[in-house]
Parts: C-alpha cells; sequence; structure tokens
C-alpha cells in the first residue's frame, strides 16, 4: 500500500516560499518551479500569510526567510511544530548565525543567500527524502568494501574507516587512523560515489569525511580543519559550503561512528 507521503512525492511537491521581499520570493520561486520534483509553488510574504497559505492544501515544505516583519521565521517554525502533520523546512537566509537555532528546529536544510540551482537541488533532494520517510542513512549505499593492493596481497577496507582521501594525480590515497593506501581511482570519482556517505571536498586535494572533523578554523585568513592530528586546508569556495555541511552533521541525533 502506498502511503499519503509516497504519493505526495510521486505526483511532485508543493512548496511555500515565505520571504518579504519580492525579488527574493521570485528567484526562488522561479528555481524551485524548474525543479522535476517540484510540482506547484506558493507564495507568502508574511507568517501570517503563510500560515493562510497553508489551509488551502497540503504543503510538503516551506522554504522560509528568518528575518521578517512580525512573525519571524523561526517563530514561525516553532509554531508549525505544533501542526499534527508539520510540513518540512527550508530556512533560506542572508544570515548564519541562526543555523543552530534552526536546526534544532528539525529544519530540513539550511540555505545562504544568495542561493545557487546546485544548492538548491539538494535541498530539494532531502525534502523528498524527508516527505517520503527515506533517512540519508537509508539512500545511502551500505558500507563499502575497498580492495586495496599490498605488495602482491589484497586487503579490503572499510570505508567507514576512511578519515579523508588525498588526491595524487589519476589515483587518490586513502587515510585511515593508522594506515594509508593507494587506489586506482580519482578524488573526483570518489567524491561522486562518496558524497551520500558523508564524505565532502574541502580543496582540490583533499575530500575528508565529516564524522571525523574534529574542528575547523580560521588562521591567517584561511580556513582548515583538523582531523585527528592531520591539519587539512580548506579552499575559499569551499569554505561556506563545508560549515554548511558541518552545521547540518552537528544536529541532534547525530554522531560519529
Amino acid at each position: 500500500m502506498t502511503s499519503l507521503a509516497e504519493e505526495s512525492v510521486e505526483e511532485g511537491l508543493h512548496v511555500l516560499v515565505v520571504d518579504d521581499e519580492l525579488p527574493a520570493i521570485e528567484d526562488l520561486a522561479y528555481m524551485l518551479a524548474a525543479d522535476d520534483r517540484v510540482c506547484r509553488v506558493s507564495r507568502a510574504a508574511t507568517g501570517a500569510a503563510a500560515l493562510r497559505a497553508l489551509e488551502d492544501g497540503a504543503v510538503a515544505a516551506l522554504f522560509l526567510d528568518i528575518r521578517m516583519p512580525g512573525l519571524s521565521g523561526l517563530d514561525l517554525a516553532r509554531v508549525l511544530a505544533h501542526f499534527e502533520r508539520p510540513p518540512k523546512i527550508v530556512f533560506v537566509t542572508a544570515y548564519e548565525t541562526h543555523a543552530v537555532d534552526a536546526f534544532e528546529l528539525g529544519a530540513v536544510d539550511y540555505l545562504l543567500k544568495p542561493v545557487g540551482q546546485e544548492r538548491l537541488a539538494e535541498a530539494v533532494r532531502r525534502v523528498v527524502e524527508a516527505v517520503s520517510g527515506r533517512t540519508a542513512r537509508e539512500v545511502a549505499p551500505e558500507d563499502e568494501m575497498i580492495p586495496v593492493e599490498l605488495v602482491g596481497v589484497t586487503r579490503f577496507v572499510r570505508r567507514s574507516e576512511v578519515r579523508y582521501a588525498e588526491a595524487h594525480g589519476d589515483y587518490a590515497r586513502l587515510h585511515t587512523q593508522r594506515e594509508s593506501y593507494l587506489v586506482r581511482t580519482s578524488l573526483t570519482a570518489l567524491e561522486e560515489a562518496w558524497s551520500d556517505a558523508g564524505f565532502v571536498r574541502v580543496h582540490r586535494s583533499h575530500l575528508v569525511a565529516l564524522a571525523y572533523i574534529d574542528e575547523m578554523y580560521i588562521e591567517s585568513g584561511r580556513c582548515a580543519v583538523r582531523v585527528g592530528d592531520m591539519r587539512l586546508p580548506v579552499s575559499r569556495r569551499n569554505t561556506r559550503a563545508l560549515r554548511d555541511r558541518l552545521v547540518r552533521h552537528a544536529r541532534p541525533g547525530a554522531h560519529r561512528p
């Protein structure tokens, strides 16, 4: 038997964009309408208008600004938390300072303006998973066994043991807690294959498992992460995306394997 959530996902998502700035609403609504997984986009300029819009139909998710006059996005999320079947929430804001509060309220995602199409598509994917009841863990592949060659002997290393991978031309070196292994694949190929398993590209030379990042810091204007005893550079273009992923990973219920 197909559940209501599954039917909603199969038919396409009805989403509501809530923002007090008209250009922001129009831009986001346009990008959402271009996503094949979205069948309908509604708009609201205030929190009160959003509550009225929720009475008109089954809205699967709100793409919600935080700083609005009257009822703020966070206030609206607290109201929706008392609904019997609250819609999923994706916060869309120009401010990073509310990320922790947003995820404590159960937000599916937290987007920083200006939002790109690729980043928005990832948020829609998370909404689809949340609406259908499938978690990221359920849709991600099971722990992969990676064959590595060691002087004529093939050893199998679990992907969950890999802390970070380092680019070596057309090869990649996998680093676990005690060993490192050279494998016949590129870092780009690993990034594509392991993105759903919690690995994120922090630099053109490094792919890191979020679960093993002990801290992220800025020193002399440059960002880096610490993985055990190793300090790995984070490129400027990857800094915001990494901070966003770390906040999501640190939300209640997340834990290191």
